[in-house]
């Protein structure tokens, strides 16, 4: 999904994370459902970035970005790939934060050691989940565009803006057959336990804290002179 051809896909387990129940995590939750975690969860990153001088903390950020996976779960087979990938990713994030304080402190050591890009690399796994995030953002958004705009529609043009320029042929031809086997809008809204009133204003949340968490990301590599095109 986010531009790694399923790397090290295999090598973590389905859906589990070493940190973060994000079960309890959705009990804790107001209104208890996974989209309001996920909302409350990037609000108090964002509200960290507003109220603070520090940099963005490792243990925060992938605690945060675990809860995400459910999101990617109940969009079905269509997005399993994506899922299985973005949780490698996270899961690699969690123990990063055993080493590392803040993001900053990764981007320091891999600048430092010339393994920015490398497949594996906290830093690159930080721009994997990254997209993975914008993944959902962009689909909220088309979501939001109308009532009557299907999570087919939704899901391809996001996926279309975000992660299609990042793959292979191959790979948007798959992702674009199993749009296909996307739930129905009111199937979706079901499984997150919401309904048409309830789920806009978390996707909205969602969206609204999200924005200065992947400028933020993004800054950390354009303020070492590292393009984006990767």
């Amino acid at each position: 999904m986010m531009g790694e051809e399923m790397e090290s896909c295999s090598s973590t387990p389905f859906g589990s994370f070493t940190k973060t129940d994000t079960d309890s995590s959705f009990k804790e939750s107001e209104s208890g459902t996974p989209l309001a975690a996920v909302a409350e969860a990037f609000e108090e990153l964002a509200r960290s970035l507003e109220t603070r001088s520090e940099d963005l903390k490792v243990s925060a950020f992938s605690d945060a970005c675990s809860l995400v996976s459910v999101l990617f779960g109940f969009l079905g087979f269509a997005f399993k790939f994506a899922e299985m990938e973005y949780v490698s990713k996270v899961n690699d994030l969690i123990e990063a934060s055993k080493m590392y304080d803040t993001l900053n402190n990764i981007l320091d050591y891999d600048v430092e050691h010339d393994t920015v890009r490398k497949q594996g690399s906290h830093s690159r796994n930080l721009r994997r989940v990254r997209l993975g995030l914008d993944l959902i953002k962009a689909l909220f958004e088309r979501f939001l565009s109308s009532d009557e705009c299907s999570l087919k529609e939704a899901a391809s043009t996001a996926y279309g803006q975000v992660c299609a320029p990042f793959h292979t042929w191959a790979v948007r031809k798959a992702v674009g057959a199993g749009m296909c086997t996307l739930p129905t809008r009111e199937q979706l809204l079901s499984r997150l336990n919401e309904t048409e009133k309830s789920a806009p204003k978390e996707m909205r949340r969602y969206i609204n804290a999200c924005i200065p968490i992947i400028e933020y990301i993004d800054n950390l590599f354009l303020s070492r002179k590292i393009s984006l095109d990767w």
